[in-house]
């Protein structure tokens, strides 16, 4: 009798970078000192502003615990890119004070006005570039209380001008507009909802609603820690309104999509589907997306919801994808 094949077990790959490898390159050159792999990396990005975005944001990242970014600028001055990074970096820096020094303490004023300053020079240096208004919008949550309501449209409309559909600008003005920060649930829903209602098809910008959903959860279950489970929160994945938005995202954004691999500066945002697919009980959904993905996984926003990994495999052979990818 023949022996038994044993099946591969499935693990999941958490790579930061999504399977960017031209990014994993660059981001090691920037953790060692090395900025030359960094500037031509964003070079060769040019105007193809969901990756580069993409790539800026991850880039700052691994620049804010070093002194690489502010080397680049004195060597080169008057290189645009080494100042929207510089500025983005700026940002990181700042939510790294806050998370050091523990929600309810006030970051200090002038190290946020230092990296708003920061943001607008880099859009003066490179002024169709939509990326030093997503950071002005992510800094803007930092204020004690938010920034002037007529300062953050103005940098908003910003950012439509140079990319109206810009999903990571998006996120963040909707946790901006958030419980959590400066906000309500329901003003962070209207937003993500008018936001999808006029994303055009094909655009994944209608996966604001799912991490609309995704804050709200946090939010509420960070209030709820040590006071026991949250009353009806089993339907807050399941509720028609909440499939019916699932199925509204995956239809604008996924039918009809040309048999093309996943971007790289697509993974995050499918994982946000296929987490809200699953826990919505939409299994075909979710066996597509799975079958998408492949072995690419993202640690949010499945880190909200218990083990990542743990989550990801389990769905995954819930649903029948074990075979896929």
């Amino acid at each position: 009798m023949a022996p038994r094949r044993r099946t591969a077990r499935f693990v999941p790959d958490f790579d930061p970078d999504y399977g960017d490898r031209a990014l994993t390159a660059a981001r090691h050159d920037m953790v060692i000192g090395r900025w030359q792999g960094v500037r031509d990396l964003l070079h060769a990005t040019g105007d193809d502003w969901a990756r580069r975005t993409h790539r800026l944001r991850l880039l700052s990242h691994a620049a804010a615990g070093s002194s690489t970014v502010e080397s680049w600028r004195a060597a080169e001055p008057d290189n645009p890119d080494a100042a929207v990074l510089r500025a983005a970096t700026e940002v990181v820096r700042s939510f790294n004070e806050a998370i050091a020094a523990g929600r309810g303490t006030a970051v200090d004023r002038t190290r946020l006005d230092v990296a708003v300053m920061a943001c607008l020079s880099a859009a003066d240096a490179r002024p169709a570039d939509p990326m030093p208004w997503v950071s002005l919008i992510t800094v803007a949550r930092l204020y004690e209380n938010g920034v002037g309501r007529r300062q953050i449209r103005g940098w908003w409309d910003e950012l439509r001008r140079r990319d109206p559909y810009n999903t990571e600008g998006h996120a963040q003005l909707l946790r901006y507009w958030s419980a959590r920060w400066h906000g309500t649930h329901g003003s962070m829903y209207d937003f993500a909802r008018d936001a999808a209602g006029v994303a055009p098809p094909g655009t994944s910008l209608p996966i604001v609603v799912q991490i609309a959903r995704v804050e709200e959860y946090r939010y509420i279950a960070d209030g709820a820690k040590g006071r026991g489970p949250v009353r009806g929160f089993d339907q807050h994945w399941k509720h028609e309104l909440a499939v019916t938005e699932l199925r509204r995202t995956y239809d604008r954004w996924l039918t009809g999509r040309p048999p093309v691999p996943v971007a790289p500066e697509e993974v995050a945002d499918l994982n946000y589907l296929v987490h809200a697919a699953c826990y919505a009980g939409q299994a075909e959904l979710a066996r597509e997306v799975f079958g998408l993905l492949g072995k690419r996984a993202a640690w949010v926003p499945w880190a909200y919801t218990g083990a990542p990994g743990e989550q990801f495999c389990r769905f995954r052979e819930s649903v029948g994808a074990a075979a896929d990818g």
